[in-house]
């Protein structure tokens, strides 16, 4: 993966984690699950990748 794929997918964590918490706020149930969704896809990849550059992969 390369450093921009990284970067783009810490930036949707990021992007996640404001959506969950701006979602808690409002208390938009759908902001927060997407907030919750894109984190998690986010950490999904960056794992996958992680392992890949480990070699476990």
């Amino acid at each position: 993966m390369s450093i921009g794929d990284k970067a783009k997918d810490a930036v949707q964590k990021a992007a996640g984690h404001v959506e969950e918490a701006v979602g808690k706020k409002t208390d938009d149930a759908e902001l927060t699950a997407q907030g919750q969704k894109d984190k998690s896809m986010s950490e999904d990849r960056l794992d996958t990748e992680r392992a890949k550059d480990d070699g476990k992969l």
